[in-house]
């Protein structure tokens, strides 16, 4: 377990029924909001599925996913999805999504290896999202035109969250800069990513590290571990916030562009996971049947906790924590769900 943070002199300013009142406020006004910004329809989507399909999200490639049988079909493994990355894009396919046209769904994940702190869960809930767009579209002005959509929805929700509950509300940086990890590396070289992030978050307040997964050339590591299967390194990045009631950034939207045929077999081959080009999904993407498409995830608790000050995420999410953590959190104050 990572270091747990304790703010001096917290103050919850809510109670627990007023922040769950505002938990609901938040999430139902955001989805609404964003699905209107990036013209996303709401659907339905699973919280399984057949290990064979290749669908889950690999993450780092070293968390082992939640997995069972189910009667009916003797043999074959299930898993708790870790994300809904790939199945977003097949599903804009298999439900006749247009150009320009996108989905976003609520998303519950288990993740068991998770390390657990003040920002980090077992539990994940996000909303996922994906949306069409052409091929030329494939380009950095794309990606940061929807950053900048993003941004514009989040910051909109501070201004109604505080008409709401102005006693609670967290106030946020005006706008989002972005940058590159390479340029990160090139100015911090003997910092590690994660102190880089620090770094250039309470700099700028909020910001857009872009270029996730590919190798740097000073280390020759990549900044952050991706799975090679979804975005692509060269077209994605994450959503940062300066947070300073842990005097720490706080990681809003991991998204990107997602990986073209080409991209995508040049990312597997860096990963030496060239053995799933035979699954079904990355089949498709390989033979060019899927479409062209942008996509991520949103904190749904993240976005809570940095709207309404909260010092801990399980102060907007009901979870399993150590009985250690439980108790430094209730002697100073955190009321976990």
């Amino acid at each position: 377990m990572t270091e747990l943070i304790i703010p001096k002199d917290y103050d919850p300013r809510l109670s627990i029924r007023e922040t769950e009142a505002a938990i609901r406020y938040i999430r139902e006004t955001f989805q609404d909001e964003f699905g209107k910004e990036l013209n996303l329809q709401r659907m339905s989507a699973p919280m399984f599925v057949k290990k064979s399909t290749g669908l889950n999200d690999n993450l780092n490639g070293v968390e082992t996913p939640v997995f069972f049988e189910m009667k009916a079909l003797p043999g074959e493994t299930i898993e708790v999805v870790h994300s809904l990355a790939k199945w977003k894009r097949m599903a804009l396919k298999r439900y006749g999504f247009g150009m320009h046209e996108g989905l976003y769904t609520n998303m519950n994940a288990i993740r068991k290896d998770e390390d657990l702190d003040n920002f980090h869960s077992i539990y994940v809930d996000q909303w996922d999202w994906e949306k069409i767009i052409g091929k030329d579209e494939r380009t950095e002005e794309t990606l940061k035109a929807t950053v900048k959509k993003i941004f514009k929805v989040i910051k909109h929700m501070e201004h109604e969250v505080w008409y709401k509950f102005p006693q609670a509300v967290y106030h946020l940086p005006d706008e989002i800069h972005f940058v590159t990890t390479q340029e990160l590396e090139d100015r911090w070289p003997d910092l590690t990513p994660m102190e880089r992030e620090d770094k250039i978050a309470k700099e700028l307040g909020c910001v857009f590290v872009m270029k996730i997964g590919d190798k740097l050339k000073r280390s020759g590591k990549p900044h952050d571990g991706r799975a090679p299967d979804y975005d692509d390194w060269a077209l994605n990045g994450d959503i940062i916030f300066w947070y300073e009631p842990l005097q720490k950034k706080l990681e809003i939207s991991s998204m990107g562009i997602r990986v073209s045929p080409e991209s995508m077999k040049y990312q597997l081959e860096q990963a030496g996971a060239t053995d799933r080009e035979q699954l079904p999904f990355h089949k498709q993407l390989l033979e060019g049947k899927l479409p062209y498409t942008i996509g991520g995830g949103i904190g749904q608790s993240r976005l809570c906790m940095l709207l309404l000050g909260k010092a801990h995420v399980g102060e907007v999410q009901a979870s399993i924590w150590p009985e250690d953590m439980q108790k430094k959190c209730a002697a100073a104050g955190i009321q976990l769900l």
